[in-house]
């Protein structure tokens, strides 16, 4: 097939992608509808949405995602992930990062993943078992506010890409840090969604959109750049961030679905009209189109070191 051709056939898969979204876009009521609170994080009630299982494929979709997978695993290196050690997740979803937990921390070591969904936790299971490390990891259903789990017992506890849906950032933070053992590591992961840049002529209804959105959606989104100063305020030590860019210039799955949510939860909020949220979608739809897309968002990630206890010393 010619370039022609596979341009044609590009844009018209394009075009009818964009028709099919401003269909369901301008079918929208162009206010909040009666349900629709503040903080409609969908991810702080899974298991009593609509369909949850669409939820299982969103996750499992973005951690297949290449530019995904970099994020996480650089991460892990970061918080220094080592063999046999015995690893916490808190909001292990549906048990993408607990995967790379166990293959890095090996047949030695042990992984716990705690969510609050149950769909979720039997989709990591299943998902986990099909991988064949279902007796590597230990998923459960709870809180990560409060953890039922003995203190001091994990050499390292981890909540990645989680605060930014939670109420109480701090109790989950102290969570992590009691179950932690002294001289073990804790290590936070999170967007920071004021920093997500999206190259589009219309610049003022972007930031409408994507800032009248987050702040809609979710507790804290600006979570990312909260991290240090969280671990430090929990009285860690040798506290170190590293900040990572999610690049996409392809259209990624991942980022799809972050500008169609965006723009159809605009219109449901009241934030934008349907016609200017279809609009929004097909200006980024033709960049896509003409080889121009460009979007990045910041991940920040904050790592430190449990302190020993006041005249002991670290295991």
């Amino acid at each position: 097939m010619s370039m022609s051709h596979v341009r044609s056939a590009r844009l018209g898969s394009l075009t009818l992608a964009r028709s099919s979204i401003s269909a369901r876009l301008a079918s929208g009521c162009g206010s909040p509808g009666p349900g629709l609170a503040k903080h409609a994080d969908p991810y702080r009630a899974i298991d009593r949405q609509a369909d949850p299982a669409q939820f299982v494929d969103i996750l499992e979709s973005r951690g297949r995602a290449p530019s995904q997978v970099r994020l996480r695993r650089r991460f892990l290196r970061f918080a220094g992930l080592r063999p046999g050690w015995e690893v916490l997740e808190v909001g292990s979803g549906t048990g993408v990062l607990c995967r790379d937990l166990a293959r890095m921390v090996g047949a030695r070591g042990h992984v716990i993943g705690v969510d609050p969904s149950r769909v979720f936790v039997a989709a990591a299971r299943r998902l986990a078992r099909e991988d064949g490390l279902g007796r590597r990891i230990d998923f459960r259903v709870g809180d990560g506010a409060r953890l039922r789990l003995p203190a001091d017992r994990f050499d390292c506890a981890l909540a990645v890409t989680v605060l930014l849906h939670v109420h109480d950032p701090a109790a989950i933070v102290a969570e992590l840090v009691r179950v932690t053992r002294p001289g073990g590591v804790v290590g936070l992961q999170d967007q920071d969604l004021g920093t997500l840049v999206l190259d589009h002529p219309d610049r003022a209804l972007t930031r409408r959109i994507v800032d009248g959105v987050a702040r809609r959606n979710y507790v804290e989104p600006l979570s990312g750049r909260t991290l240090m100063r969280r671990l430090v305020e929990q009285g860690l030590t040798r506290v170190r961030l590293r900040t990572d860019v999610y690049q996409d210039t392809s259209y990624e799955p991942f980022t799809r679905g972050l500008i169609e949510r965006r723009a159809r939860h605009a219109v449901e909020f009241g934030i934008v009209a349907a016609r200017a949220a279809a609009r929004w979608v097909a200006e980024v739809e033709r960049s896509v189109a003409e080889g121009r897309f460009f979007l990045t968002l910041n991940f920040y990630g904050a790592v430190g070191v449990k302190p020993a206890p006041r005249g002991g010393s670290s295991p």
